[in-house]
């Protein structure tokens, strides 16, 4: 089946980033064994975001209690979680090589592929796709 509702323990930022995705994610491309994979997304999204602000904020470099300078740790969150929104976002077509690997003709097929009353445009896209990705 399709993906509509985030999982209940999102908080609002995470419930935003979920629905940005189905908002912009190729037709019929998500369905809901995608759920989790689309949940890994969101989190690190918004978990980047919020480390990006603090290391914006307090800077790259940060002084400890004891007067040394060291790394802000929350550069390591914000480049942790980038690495994970690459990944997941690949995983689900998110990037330009990702969704070429998928095939050029997903949005022209998936757009004729099936009526708005059989809800399985991604089937129908599955059943056409071309060779080289096979």
């Amino acid at each position: 089946g399709e993906l509509w509702a985030p999982p209940g323990w999102f908080d609002d930022e995470q419930r935003e980033q979920w629905h940005y995705a189905l908002d912009h994610a190729p037709p019929g491309l998500l369905t809901g064994t995608d759920r989790e994979t689309l949940a890994i997304w969101c989190v690190a999204a918004v978990e980047y975001s919020r480390a990006v602000r603090r290391v914006r904020t307090e800077g790259q470099v940060v002084e400890t209690s004891n007067g040394n300078v060291v790394q802000n740790p929350h550069l390591s969150v914000m480049n942790k979680q980038a690495l994970i929104m690459l990944r997941a976002g690949a995983e689900m077509g998110f990037s330009p090589a990702a969704r070429a690997s998928l095939g050029s003709r997903l949005p022209a097929v998936v757009g004729r592929a099936a009526g708005p009353s059989d809800g399985n445009e991604l089937a129908g896209y599955l059943e056409q796709k071309p060779d080289a990705i096979n």
